[in-house]
């Protein structure tokens, strides 16, 4: 079981002490840099003031993203779904075609 450390995250500016199991570490950085980086490109485009409506906007861009994947990666799985019971279909009528033959 991992022990819980300090890790120091760099957003935006700003630091941020949080404790964290250390083999976790590495995923907790890679999440403070891709929120920086998204709070960054909110800032960029100049339409949000303070610090917190920033945080807000950000955090729903990322959860739109990730909705917007889950959506695509469900149909994704639909879709081969369908096709694997149209390959049976397909594959049922050949043999029941090569039978008859």
């Amino acid at each position: 079981m991992s022990r819980n450390r300090q890790v120091t995250l760099h957003i935006l500016d700003k630091d941020y002490v949080v404790a964290c199991p250390e083999n976790e570490r590495e995923d907790l950085l890679a999440c403070a840099d891709y929120l920086s980086q998204k709070m960054q490109e909110v800032k960029e485009r100049g339409k949000v003031v303070g610090t917190e409506r920033l945080l807000v906007m950000t955090a729903l861009n990322i959860i739109h993203e990730l909705l917007h994947k889950n959506e695509k990666s469900s149909y994704n799985e639909v879709t081969d779904v369908e096709i694997e019971r149209l390959q049976n279909k397909i594959n049922k009528a050949l043999a029941q075609q090569q039978s008859v033959v």
